[in-house]
C-alpha cells in the first residue's frame, strides 16, 4: 500500500470513518477492546474501547522506565506519547508524513518522546532517533502492519528483530485471517469497501505469522486471542449501528446524541450501512491477535 494512500486512510472523505470521528476516534484509530461489562460505555463514545485496547496492548510489551520503546506505525503518536509519560524514552514512526505533522503537533512537547517520518519495513540505521543494531528495549506495533503487503510484514518482523537489544521484546497485534487463503477476502468483501477503507489488500494467516516469526529468530512467547472483545464486538456495535441508522427515528436519536452527525446526507447514511455491513461479512473470518515475541539473548536466554 504506497504512502500517499495510506496518508487519506481514516479521513472523512469516507462517511464511516467521518462517524467514528464523531463518535469518539481521534486522538486514537483503531477497533477498540470491549467486553460485555463495558458495553454501556459505547454511550459515551468509542474512545473508552480504544484506550482499553492500547492498555492491553502495552501490558503485554511489559515496558519499563528507562527503557527504550519503538512505537512502529505509531498513527497520531498518542501510544509513543504514553510510553514517555511511563517513563520510557519512546520513538514514535510513521510512513506518513501527514500522519507525524498530527502525532508532533499532538505531543511534540511529551517527555521522553519524538517523532519520525520513517517505514518500517526498512528503518534507517541512524537518523531522527532511530539508531543502529541492539539499539531498543521493546518495539511495538498496534494495529498499523495489516497495511504492508505479507512482503513488507515479513521485513517488519526482521527490523523488530535487528534493532531490538538481545533479551528484548516486540509485541505485534494485528488482524489475522482464518485459513491459510488470504485472497478469500475478495469473495467476502465484493466491492473492496473494507479493503479501500483502511488501506489494505489482505490480511496475514496466523500461521504465517508465527512461522515467519520463529524463523526470523524470535522465541514466541505469548499469542493471545482477541478476536471476540475485538473483532465480535465491534460487528455487534455495528449491527445496533445499522439497525437505528437505517431509520428516521434511529437516526434522530442518533443525532440527539452525536450532535455532529446532523450534516450526514441521506447518501452518507447509506454507505455507512453497506460499509458496516461489508465489515460484518469479513469479520466472520477474520481473528484479531497479539504476538509476544522476545528476541533471545546470545546464550539464547529470553529476558523479561
Amino acid at each position: 500500500m504506497g504512502q500517499d494512500q495510506l496518508a487519506t486512510s481514516y479521513s472523512d472523505a469516507n462517511p464511516f470513518f467521518r462517524l467514528c470521528r464523531h463518535m469518539g476516534w481521534g486522538a486514537l484509530v483503531n477497533l477498540g477492546y470491549c467486553t460485555l461489562p463495558t458495553l454501556p460505555a459505547a454511550l459515551g463514545g468509542l474512545d473508552f474501547f480504544q484506550r482499553r485496547l492500547e492498555s492491553q496492548s502495552l501490558a503485554l510489551l511489559q515496558a519499563r522506565p528507562g527503557h527504550r520503546v519503538l512505537d512502529a506505525g505509531c498513527g497520531r503518536g498518542h501510544t509513543a506519547a504514553r510510553l514517555g509519560a511511563m517513563g520510557c524514552e519512546a520513538v514514535g514512526v510513521d510512513i506518513t508524513a501527514q500522519q507525524i505533522e498530527q502525532a508532533r503537533t499532538r505531543y511534540g512537547q511529551a517527555p521522553r518522546t519524538t517523532f519520525a517520518v520513517a517505514d518500517v519495513t526498512a528503518l534507517p540505521k541512524q537518523a531522527d532517533g532511530i539508531s543502529a543494531d541492539n539499539s531498543f528495549d521493546r518495539v511495538h506495533c498496534l494495529e498499523a502492519a495489516f497495511h504492508l503487503s505479507p512482503t513488507g510484514r515479513r521485513a517488519l518482523l526482521d527490523e523488530a528483530f535487528r534493532v531490538l537489544r538481545p533479551g528484548g521484546r516486540f509485541v505485534l497485534v494485528d488482524f489475522t485471517w482464518n485459513t491459510d487463503d488470504p485472497e478469500l477476502i475478495r469473495l467476502l468483501d465484493t466491492h473492496g469497501l473494507v479493503r479501500s477503507a483502511w488501506q489494505f489488500e489482505e490480511f496475514e494467516p496466523l500461521a504465517r505469522y508465527l512461522t515467519h516469526a520463529k524463523e526470523t529468530g524470535f522465541v514466541v512467547q505469548r499469542t493471545v486471542d482477541w478476536t471476540r472483545p475485538v473483532i465480535d464486538r465491534f460487528c455487534q456495535l455495528g449491527a445496533v449501528l445499522t439497525g437505528l441508522a437505517s431509520t428516521l427515528t434511529g437516526r434522530r436519536l442518533l443525532c440527539l446524541r452525536w450532535p455532529g452527525l446532523r450534516e450526514f446526507s441521506e447518501l452518507d447514511w447509506q454507505t455507512v450501512l453497506v460499509t458496516v455491513e461489508a465489515h460484518r461479512a469479513v469479520g466472520r473470518s477474520t481473528g484479531y491477535t497479539s504476538f509476544v515475541l522476545d528476541k533471545p539473548t546470545a546464550t539464547g536466554v529470553v529476558e523479561h
